[in-house]
């Protein structure tokens, strides 16, 4: 997701170049621009947890959740139940779950309680015989949209891995989402829609949140980028981002491992003048993602790119933030995973 924040134009200059900005956007992402919405920053897992479970416990009509892990463990079982509540007392609620993001984290069967009292859950491209390397595309979308009033966007998953061991001395993990409200909230909804109506029946055409959109809520300006598998939208438009920048490009990312025309760009950037920095995590919980992230630090280093490392828990946040004006939030990282597989 990209968020557009309103800064007055200092010239005509710059307004062309925000004007052209926003056109490149909506061709390169496929995603139009949506006015009118309000977005709440959520640190960490607690305070995106916090606030996915009230939502949820104030649902109405519909709950849509969208994760890439659900740990069987007390906060998972913490979600099950108010998912179970919620669908006792007649709001509709979907679930999707990653096959391979689950695979020994949790079986379909913690779902049951849920399923018992109406609840629907949907795996997403569990693994197959038929289409043994099928299991490439992957659902790594942390998503969830509550009626037609809030909807949330993060890499935090549905773990208590997030929340860290503080009688063993492990601190949280480090991690960014966000809450929106507004009309973009209908986009999210879509998105989990078209997903929905791939792995079985379609959601209701008259599901509020499907058949309204949100009143205005604020004043910035959204874009959701529904990434789908072998679409590179959002590879397009992180490249993109490396051109618009004019001042700063601050990125932050959990499994950074450029591809080499991605890097040429974030170097290209630096070279200009551009305050380019990566923030990446110090020690990874996929060492091998973390090795492969630094072969490509010697050429960012060589044209100016300013590499950090994070020295706390592991890092996990998937953000951009350029210029002061453009901000990008979401799931995906900077890999050709994220960019082309899920």
């Amino acid at each position: 997701m990209t968020a557009d924040r309103p800064v007055a134009p200092a010239s005509r200059e710059e307004a062309a170049v925000r004007l052209l900005a926003q056109q490149t956007f909506s061709r390169v992402a496929g995603a139009p621009l949506i006015e009118g919405n309000a977005v709440e920053l959520l640190i960490d897992g607690r305070a995106n947890f916090d606030a996915w479970l009230a939502a949820i416990r104030a649902a109405r009509t519909s709950i849509l959740l969208e994760n890439y892990i659900f740990d069987d463990d007390a906060l998972c079982r913490e979600f099950r139940d108010a998912l179970a509540e919620r669908a006792a007392a007649g709001v509709r609620v979907c679930v999707i779950r990653d096959w391979l993001g689950c695979l020994g984290k949790s079986r379909d069967h913690v779902w049951r309680a849920l399923r018992m009292v109406g609840g629907e859950v949907r795996t997403y491209n569990p693994f197959s015989v038929a289409s043994p390397f099928g299991w490439v595309s992957r659902d790594h979308r942390k998503l969830l949209v509550v009626d037609a009033e809030v909807g949330f966007v993060s890499g935090v998953c549905i773990s208590k891995e997030w929340l860290g061991d503080p009688a063993r001395g492990m601190a949280a993990w480090r991690d960014t989402g966000i809450a929106l409200r507004g009309p973009a909230v209908r986009d999210l909804a879509v998105a989990f829609a078209d997903n929905w109506a791939s792995l079985g029946d379609g959601l209701p055409a008259q599901l509020s949140i499907l058949c309204e959109t949100p009143p205005l809520a604020g004043d910035t300006a959204v874009r959701v980028v529904a990434t789908l598998p072998s679409t590179a939208g959002l590879y397009r438009l992180d490249q993109m981002l490396t051109a618009l920048a004019r001042r700063t490009l601050w990125l932050t990312d959990a499994y950074f491992i450029g591809t080499s025309p991605y890097v040429q760009g974030l170097a290209a950037a630096a070279r200009d003048g551009v305050d380019v920095r990566l923030l990446v995590p110090g020690s990874s919980d996929l060492p091998v993602v973390g090795a492969l992230s630094r072969t490509g630090f010697r050429s960012l280093l060589a044209a100016g790119v300013r590499v950090y490392e994070w020295n706390g828990t592991m890092l996990h946040a998937k953000s951009a933030v350029v210029d002061g004006r453009w901000a990008r939030v979401g799931s995906s990282n900077l890999n050709i995973a994220s960019w082309m597989g899920n």
